[in-house]
């Protein structure tokens, strides 16, 4: 029994892990008191040393002093200044009118406008709940079929996750040992492929069952001429010029991403208070939500780097690769079966959780 315990540490650990995650405890904790638990197993058992645990310490330290994560409070903070501060619904209103004689158009708004403040958020939550009270009362009231309101307002929002500056690639990058930058020229073009991709869905849905999506009637659409050229000019050009203050200047090597997200918080702060829309409250939610955030970061990181220190030291490494090679279909079967396991955990586990634990692996 002792034997078997031995040789199979690694797949116990990890189907220890699982299961706790299926019952529903916090992943920091599962992954810390898993990695704590079985390295101690793994000490009776004369697997690990003792010695092991005094590399935790410096590891902690390490995550608290890496300058790649300083990032996520800022494109955090960021974010929620913009989603609070009316911004997204300024933007819906204005390309809502702007797209509104077309059948779709205001899907196409969605979409666009999820892009747009995907490349200004890069916090998904923002995205989705912003548009989702603001558009999809709209939609249903002109008609729009209820499946494909929901499901645009959806897929737009996760935009955030793929177009820069998402908190998704910082966190990739820092798992991966990549900067930053090169993760963000990365995504950049499939980010915006999937944009067009979700452009050609509602047009062809457009197309097939026109009923579905209609044109804005007449009387919904109160801006018209230079009216509306005007009101998408002072809509669009502010969020363009805070994407070109934190993308652009991290692109062409000015600045880091940490860099480029403080100038980004700074800029939607003047932004709010150039619309007259920054307050004390909406401040102190906003801090108050990029602090829980960044802890919930940096306790599931603290958490993986406790499981990773004790699956390493078993040979979990070592069992995955096995694992992992021995599949048929070379490369291709790996990427397969590496898709289909992220996609199943993400039924229940967030991205965060998912990068911390499969990545590694």
């Amino acid at each position: 029994m002792t034997q078997l315990l031995i040789h199979n540490m690694a797949p116990i650990m990890f189907a220890a892990l699982v299961f706790f995650l299926l019952l529903g405890y916090p992943v920091a904790f599962a992954l810390a008191a898993n990695g704590l638990v079985f390295g101690v197993i793994g000490v009776e058992l004369g697997l690990l040393r003792w010695e092991l645990f005094q590399a935790l310490p410096e590891r902690v330290f390490g995550i608290m002093a890496n300058d790649t994560l300083l990032a996520i409070p800022f494109f955090t903070f960021m974010g929620l200044i913009l989603e609070r501060s009316g911004m997204a619904e300024d933007l819906l209103d204005t390309i809502g009118q702007l797209f509104g004689p077309l059948r779709g158009g205001l899907a196409f708004a969605v979409i666009f406008v999820g892009a747009l403040l995907a490349a200004t958020t890069g916090v998904v939550a923002a995205s989705v709940i912003s548009m989702g009270l603001i558009s999809l009362p709209i939609m249903l009231r002109y008609g729009y079929d209820r499946s494909l309101a929901t499901g645009v307002i959806a897929a737009s929002g996760t935009l955030a996750q793929i177009i820069p500056p998402s908190l998704v690639l910082i966190v990739m990058a820092d798992q991966l040992g990549r900067s930053v930058g090169d993760m963000y020229a990365g995504a950049l073009v499939p980010g915006l492929v999937l944009t067009g991709l979700y452009f050609g869905y509602v047009l062809l849905r457009t197309l097939i069952n026109p009923a579905a999506a209609p044109a804005l009637p007449p009387e919904a659409r109160s801006l018209r001429g230079w009216k509306l050229v005007t009101r998408v000019v002072v809509a669009l050009v502010p969020p363009l010029i805070l994407i070109f203050l934190v993308l652009g200047t991290i692109f062409i090597g000015v600045a880091t991403p940490t860099e480029g997200g403080a100038m980004g918080a700074a800029g939607a702060l003047i932004l709010a208070m150039i619309n007259r829309r920054l307050t004390f409250p909406l401040l102190r939610q906003a801090m108050d939500q990029t602090a829980k955030l960044t802890s919930f970061v940096i306790f599931i990181l603290v958490g993986a780097t406790v499981f990773g220190l004790v699956f390493r030291g078993v040979n979990g490494d070592i069992w995955v690769e096995e694992l992992l090679t021995a599949l048929p279909g070379g490369q291709v079967g790996f990427l397969i079966v590496v898709n289909i396991m992220v996609f199943l955990l993400a039924f229940f586990l967030d991205f965060f959780e998912l990068a911390f634990i499969i990545v590694p692996l």
